[in-house]
């Protein structure tokens, strides 16, 4: 048996892709092999291989305990319209050029219509601290149940309007949302326009300010969210001019940079050599952008001063202490003896005023 597991019917626009999945079951196991016949009237079936139509057809079948095949078709054209055709047989003959198999190919069909895809105009204006995108079919087109806006895979706004032009409105500067935008026209099949925000790169530094130690490795990181993507990036200390320039590989620099991050390592770090300001700058087709690391490179005893410092505190305050109660003891003593004195001359005198009364 052989069937297509695809809907049997399938509407796609031009500059599409559609696939189609074929499985077949027989023992032995069957071949499986795709044709097609396209709408003219006198078009017969033609049989599809891997590589076809300027090698925008794929084809990839495996063959283990039952056959499975998938045709991919890119880049659609309206000429890819018709009918697709799963053929499967497992008949020793199925092939030869004159004998006849004896077991007929079973055939699964599916219908593609390639639909030509509408025009749409993109537009994006600033104004007032807004930014206003706006998508518009030329070509009216019909069946349209709605919009909807979207950023990645975030929506950002839907509606339930059925015109061809659509907007949306961002509160803010380009620098701040650039990126890729996408209006959706629900419709069958869906349609969708591209909005690009596109700025100069917007660099931002991983940490403003780094820290090492003296004989370890600094890790410098700058990174720009803008669209489009940056094309360069260069490092720099100490200024911009082309003398500062840092070249990848010379000295003790490592340069690793991939789309919009970049990375500076600095081996065997050095306190009179490696402190300073680190430019990092980033360039792309609408301008260019920069970000400042301030890197500080410590003694490798930095880190025991403040252990050191509490230590000395504690002995001076020790010493205080120490010298303070030696020099106090003695005043204490002669205090409480001038106390005792004192309190046994006055209980004679009352013992004495005591006994004359009773006398």
């Amino acid at each position: 048996a052989g069937f297509i597991k695809s809907p049997l019917s399938q509407k796609r626009l031009t500059q599409d892709s559609v696939e189609l999945y074929c499985e077949a079951i027989g023992n032995p196991i069957p071949e499986i092999q795709w044709w097609f016949e396209g709408n003219e009237p006198n078009e017969t079936y033609a049989q599809l291989w891997d590589g076809a139509r300027q090698d925008r057809v794929k084809i990839n079948a495996t063959y283990n305990l039952h056959s499975t095949s998938t045709i991919y078709i890119a880049n659609l054209t309206s000429d890819d319209s018709g009918m697709y055709e799963c053929r499967a047989s497992n008949d020793p003959d199925r092939n030869h050029l004159s004998k006849s198999p004896k077991v007929k190919w079973i055939r699964s069909q599916a219908n593609v219509f390639v639909i030509e895809r509408p025009d749409i105009t993109t537009h994006v204006i600033s104004e007032s601290g807004k930014l206003i995108l706006s998508c518009n079919m030329t070509v009216p087109y019909p069946g349209i149940s709605g919009h909807e806006w979207m950023h990645g895979d975030k929506i950002l706004h839907t509606d339930a309007d059925s015109g061809p032009l659509t907007s949306y409105i961002i509160e803010g500067k380009k620098e701040e949302h650039s990126g890729i935008y996408e209006c959706v026209y629900k419709t069958s099949p869906v349609i969708k326009g591209q909005v690009n925000i596109s700025v100069a790169p917007q660099v931002l530094a991983y940490k403003k300010s780094e820290h090492g130690n003296e004989g370890d490795t600094g890790v410098l990181i700058c990174k720009s969210p803008s669209f489009p993507a940056v094309d360069a990036w260069a490092w720099y200390k100490n200024g911009q001019e082309v003398s500062a320039r840092i070249i990848n590989g010379s000295g003790r620099y490592i340069i690793k940079s991939s789309g919009n991050k970049t990375e500076l390592r600095i081996l065997k770090l050095s306190i009179e050599e490696d402190t300073g300001d680190y430019h990092c700058n980033a360039t792309n087709s609408y301008g260019s952008g920069s970000a400042i690391v301030n890197l500080r490179v410590r003694s490798r005893l930095a880190a025991l001063w403040p252990f050191l410092g509490i230590v000395a505190e504690v002995l001076v305050l020790v010493t205080i202490i120490f010298i303070y109660e030696k020099r106090r003891k003695p005043d204490e003593v002669l205090d409480g003896k001038r106390r005792l004195e004192k309190s046994n001359a006055t209980n004679h005198k009352d013992k004495n005023v005591r006994q004359r009364n009773a006398n």
